[in-house]
């Protein structure tokens, strides 16, 4: 059986991290996730609100870098969870075990918006999940400038010999 979801949208508040009753610190979140497509009516589009949850150093993670209107990127599981309300009803929720958690906008683009606080980090592509740390790796970056960039590779001037 194959249970495998990756959901892109802002989150709708701060994290909220805890701890278990044994210390292990777990993350608890909502992504509002807008639909692809509008209503035939007057094309709006609708949004889905959906509560995440991640463990131990996902958790810490994303409690430290995100912030209410950043833009998550969330891959792990669906899993429904059974409980009763205060009438004694039973009810169901479903929410996303977190694996992995990544940057879903760049430092750049949320400074612009300016609505994602004074801690805004990371660069597009960020992730940290499962490994056991915290990414590394810096997207890459567009030369926007009219000199070459020195970055240890130099242009072949015959390519004929190469075998594509």
């Amino acid at each position: 059986m194959l249970n495998h979801i990756v959901v892109m949208g802002r989150l709708v508040q701060d994290p909220e991290l805890r701890s278990t009753p044994s210390g292990v610190n777990l993350s608890r979140f909502t992504i509002a996730c807008e639909r692809d497509f509008g209503s035939r009516e007057n094309g709006d589009r609708q949004t889905d609100f959906i509560d995440c949850v991640a463990w131990r150093q996902t958790g810490e993670f994303i409690n430290r870098f995100f912030q209410k209107g950043r833009m998550i990127v969330v891959s792990g599981r669906l899993q429904s969870r059974k409980w009763q309300d205060r009438d004694g009803n039973n009810r169901t929720s479903w929410e996303i075990q977190v694996d992995n958690a990544y940057f879903g906008d760049s430092k750049r683009d949320s400074d612009n918006q300016g609505n994602y606080g004074q801690s805004s980090y990371g660069n597009a592509g960020q992730s940290y999940g499962g490994s056991g740390n915290y990414g590394g790796y810096d997207a890459p970056r567009q030369n926007t400038s009219a000199s070459p960039v020195n970055d240890g590779f130099a242009e072949l001037d015959d390519d004929g010999d190469l075998p594509f």
